[in-house]
């Protein structure tokens, strides 16, 4: 087999290799939000749990030692597992609402407005989220407005570090200037 003028052996798998390159802006957000709707969620969905589990059994506390054993048993199970399903649904969601947000600041910056291109997403991500919840007008317009600030927010980060680079560049060329004056 050839691919690109380089021959491959198809049974070993020894040949070109084929090399990907994902840049970290794609994945690092939505890995921490999926991580922190994780942790998020479980907190929320065991206590949850816990909640329910006490309003079941409530008229049927139990009355021997051994009974008392087995209901904290089955409650904390219950809670390790509602926490587990919370942090799956949680993580889920805010993992994805994050890949909305990477894909609408990307789809801003190819089509020329990389300067607006998170307040963009802020705004596109809060109107997305409002639809998808299909919210009412006041509770849209809050979402909108609670993701353009959040986009304004990251845009004046990304000023921030951009001149502290820029400060920093210069500062290690000042050096170098001054020593071939001397």
């Amino acid at each position: 087999m050839e691919v690109d003028g380089n021959t491959s052996d198809v049974t070993t798998g020894s040949g070109p290799a084929i090399r990907l390159t994902i840049p970290v802006e794609y994945y690092r957000l939505p890995l921490a939000m999926t991580v922190s709707g994780g942790v998020i969620g479980m907190f929320r969905g065991g206590r949850k749990e816990s909640l329910r589990y006490l309003a079941e059994n409530a008229h049927r506390a139990p009355k021997t030692l051994q009974g008392w054993y087995f209901y904290k048993k089955t409650k904390n199970y219950r809670v390790i597992l509602g926490g587990l399903r919370g942090a799956g649904a949680d993580g889920t969601r805010l993992g994805l609402t994050a890949v909305g947000w990477v894909g609408l600041e990307e789809g801003m910056r190819r089509t020329g407005l990389d300067e607006v291109r998170e307040i963009g997403a802020g705004i596109g991500t809060g109107g997305l989220f409002a639809v998808i919840y299909r919210l009412p007008w006041i509770a849209t317009r809050q979402a909108v407005f609670l993701g353009f600030l959040t986009g304004l927010t990251m845009r004046a980060m990304r000023f921030a570090l951009d001149n502290m680079r820029r400060e920093a560049e210069r500062q290690t060329r000042r050096p170098q200037v001054e020593q071939k004056q001397e």
